[in-house]
């Protein structure tokens, strides 16, 4: 098992599930059903507000991603996605591959929340610094 990325030439599911229809819809309805639950939708990360037009989806599970002969099926449950903002979810994915536990030892969701929770600890620390000046 890996959670690191696959080069995007040698990845469907990047170049092209994450650019179907069948993607822009289930993100559509993750994002009106997070809207119904929660006051405003936040960063995991940077815990920054955001929407739908300034947000990405970060999949925690991969299970409901299914590639048919047909085409796509997406069934990601909303427990298997979480907003972050462009930077952000690339911060999670790099430290993801450069660490070795993350990057193979552990499921996606575990990599992908402890990779948060390290981040989002990292970015308190530098806040307090700030304010210490």
């Amino acid at each position: 098992m890996s959670n690191r990325r696959r080069p995007t030439r040698d990845n469907n599911y990047r170049t092209r599930y994450l650019h179907s229809p069948v993607w822009f819809g289930r993100r559509d309805r993750w994002f009106i059903e997070e809207a119904r639950r929660a006051i405003t939708i936040r960063c995991a990360l940077c815990l920054g507000a955001g929407s739908a037009r300034n947000l990405e989806l970060h999949h925690l599970d991969y299970r409901g991603v299914t590639q048919t002969p047909h085409g796509w099926i997406a069934h990601e449950r909303h427990e298997d996605l979480t907003a972050l903002h462009p930077r952000c979810h690339e911060y999670v994915h790099q430290l993801i591959e450069r660490d070795r536990a993350l990057s193979g030892f552990v499921s996606r969701r575990t990599a992908s929340l402890q990779a948060i929770t390290r981040l989002r600890a990292k970015i308190g620390r530098y806040i307090e610094a700030l304010d210490q000046q």
